[in-house]
């Protein structure tokens, strides 16, 4: 269940109490007649099954009450109800597979905004990744998959594309793009800082590497990973079921790849370069791909149970 928190200004409260009232899967409806100072108006709340809240969401911002008033959504974590019970037992489908747009769009507006914070955590990672590609060790390789942040603008490019939003696409796009491009210019730097202290040897780049020489090597494993992966990111996005290890399997081909570039790029090692770029790209554009195509599938699998939903209403068989 969600909670949902709306100030209403008081000439459209009653349109929004039977909208709320008219959406099944709504419950403990309460009116606060004039309790909210800013903006002024009347606060409404309402519990909502998770499956029924995005097309309540989008009458609500029909009726302007997100320009004149305000709409707070909150996760519900117990609720002891029968009536709640029974609110999720009449909405169509299933928690699990409900997408709520405005959510989804809000949560990579705020992970794929090109932020310092943003570029640190991408530079931090890579960092982390050079280390680790340099000394094959697949323990430094997997604490920086835990760390690079690239799935936020990634997410945000195929919400953009499905959406139809082109601004928030573009914008996750330059955010994703400038990220690795700072982050590969830092770890070439601090590539050759390496070396200068002695702590990096090109050697150590050109000796057999066996946890990390996929890295550089591309092959239709990568882009059949890349799929697997961006098709599991989305879905934990979608479900709010995210947890590090999906940053992981997303970061697997993405920040390590850079990293390798990074440092072969410091040594005049051009193979090795242009592999991990191409590595890095395959991944990239095969995430893209495959978030984009389960976020329409979602899409389509939603409106296909509403349908269903709409012929056999609650309580028919």
């Amino acid at each position: 269940m969600l909670h949902l928190r709306m100030i209403t200004p008081p000439d459209r409260t009653h349109a929004v109490l039977r909208l709320v009232e008219n959406t099944v899967g709504t419950t403990h409806l309460v009116v606060l007649t004039g309790a909210a100072l800013v903006p002024a108006g009347d606060v409404v709340l309402c519990d909502v099954a998770r499956e029924a809240a995005d097309e309540l969401l989008q009458a609500l911002r029909a009726l302007g009450i997100d320009e004149d008033g305000a709409i707070s959504v909150e996760n519900i974590a117990l609720t002891l109800s029968k009536r709640a019970d029974e609110a999720e037992e009449e909405a169509p489908g299933e928690a699990a597979d409900a997408v709520l747009w405005e959510q989804l769009s809000e949560a990579t507006h705020e992970e794929s905004t090109l932020t310092v914070t943003y570029v640190a955590f991408m530079i931090v990672a890579t960092l982390i990744a050079a280390c680790g590609v340099v000394l094959d060790n697949a323990i430094l390789i997997v604490g920086a998959m835990a760390v690079g942040p690239e799935f936020g603008p990634l997410a945000g490019v195929c919400t953009g594309i499905v959406r139809r939003a082109l601004k928030p696409a573009v914008r996750s796009l330059v955010a994703l793009l400038t990220g690795f491009a700072a982050a590969i210019t830092a770890t070439t730097l601090f590539s050759l800082a390496m070396e200068a202290l002695g702590l990096f040897h090109r050697s150590m780049l050109d000796n057999p590497r066996p946890n990390t020489s996929f890295i550089w090597q591309p092959d239709p494993f990568s882009f059949v990973v890349a799929l697997l992966a961006g098709v599991a990111g989305v879905l934990s996005l979608t479900s709010a079921k995210s947890g590090a290890l999906v940053g992981v399997a997303i970061s697997v081909t993405t920040v390590p790849a850079a990293a390798n570039a990074a440092v072969a790029l410091s040594y005049g090692e051009v193979g090795q370069m242009w592999g991990s770029a191409e590595q890095l790209l395959v991944n990239l554009g095969g995430i893209m791909l495959a978030g984009t195509l389960t976020l329409y599938g979602q899409k389509l699998l939603w409106r296909t149970q509403r349908g269903r939903w709409s012929r056999t209403p609650p309580g028919t068989t």
